[in-house]
């Protein structure tokens, strides 16, 4: 198996899936420009997301955006989003974005970059193709407790033991991929 298989979440417990669908994320293709970085020739853009067939006992949804490609040795967290109450289905595009609108009561984890809101693809050069995994959490309880300061890989954490389901979606990117999309 090559990095690039990596699957971050093939070492948790299994746990079934739903459905997610996204006007700005198709699974297995190259992201639109919008979702990629500001520095990167995008525009920071939240991707608009869909979800239904979240099983009964859903009583929060929890939404990150992970690039376990990063040369980091860990990934890269672009977006983490818990709390979202259970009677929301979509997000637009933009939500998380800096100056966007979540839905009342949803609890922005701070990134990779210290920040609140989404930010977007930015492969660095020679890093080949990087995949982002859009993903829908399914959370047992109405609200995980999160330290201001806490961190996706927190929220990670919590999501192991209250995820009842979870729905992904694997977008692609690479260095200039923003003038391609």
């Amino acid at each position: 198996m090559s990095d690039r298989d990596y699957d971050p979440y093939a070492r948790l417990d299994p746990v079934p899936s739903f459905s997610l669908t996204s006007d700005d994320v198709t699974h297995g293709q190259p992201l639109k420009a919008a979702q990629y970085g500001a520095d990167a020739g995008g525009q920071d853009v939240s991707p608009q997301l869909s979800w239904s067939g979240a099983p009964a006992g859903t009583k929060s949804f929890a939404v990150t955006v992970f690039d376990p490609d990063a040369p980091t040795g860990s990934g890269f967290w672009h977006w983490a989003v818990a709390n979202i109450p259970a009677t929301v289905t979509s997000l637009p595009a933009g939500a998380g974005s800096q100056g966007g609108t979540l839905p009342d009561g949803a609890t922005p984890v701070l990134n990779e970059m210290r920040l609140p809101h989404f930010i977007g693809a930015a492969p660095p050069q020679g890093t080949g193709v990087h995949r982002y995994f859009v993903v829908v959490h399914a959370v047992d309880v109405d609200h995980l407790e999160l330290d201001p300061q806490s961190t996706p890989a927190v929220l990670g954490f919590n999501l192991h033991f209250h995820t009842l389901a979870r729905a992904i979606l694997v977008g692609t990117g690479e260095f200039e991929g923003a003038g391609a999309a």
